[in-house]
């Protein structure tokens, strides 16, 4: 694949078989079809987790993130499932690589479509939200590749409207009215 300077769908991206290499001439369909050897490549979502990371003073963590997308915004611990590896899993290994903190508990509470552009491509993600408590919450240490800042907080419009992800302020919106409910 090529690094493009316009956002295109990933299906658009592919720019030769991946199978045999010859050039698509098929253009950007789902599944991608090579006309010349028939390999076939559905674009299906990838996964992706995020933590509401809740202390005892029922305040969420935001981290706030140092490199593209979304750099210098706000948004929740979290990344991308590795091939072989839970969710659950995963969302322990992100949270642990991003804070240094140990998830001791995690429930589901959120999930949804979402859309991750990076380097000119487009790709359709399924993120999974869990609300988490972690052990030793004074303990935060952020990955400076990755973050520069946090807060434990209850957020109101000065952070939801400087998320880097929509999908991160939809998760945030509804732990709000959870909590308001409490």
């Amino acid at each position: 694949m090529t690094q493009t300077s316009r956002n295109e769908p990933i299906e658009q991206a592919f720019r030769f078989c991946p199978s045999c290499g010859v050039a698509n001439q098929g253009g950007g369909s789902i599944p991608f079809r090579c006309l010349e050897c028939g390999f076939a490549f559905f674009f299906g979502p990838v996964a992706a987790v995020g933590a509401l990371i809740i202390n005892s003073d029922n305040n969420v963590l935001l981290v706030r993130r140092s490199r593209n997308p979304g750099k210098n915004q706000w948004g929740l611990p979290g990344g991308f499932v590795d091939r072989d590896e839970t969710i659950e899993e995963a969302l322990a290994r992100e949270v642990l690589e991003e804070t240094s903190l140990v998830v001791r508990d995690c429930s589901l509470m959120l999930t949804g479509p979402n859309r991750y552009t990076y380097a000119g491509v487009t790709a359709d993600v399924i993120d999974l939200f869990y609300l988490c408590s972690v052990e030793n919450e004074q303990s935060v240490e952020l990955a400076a590749s990755e973050l520069n800042d946090y807060r434990w907080c209850v957020p109101g419009p000065e952070y939801l409207d400087d998320m880097a992800f929509f999908s991160n302020r939809r998760a945030l919106e509804h732990w709000l009215k959870i909590r308001s409910h409490e």
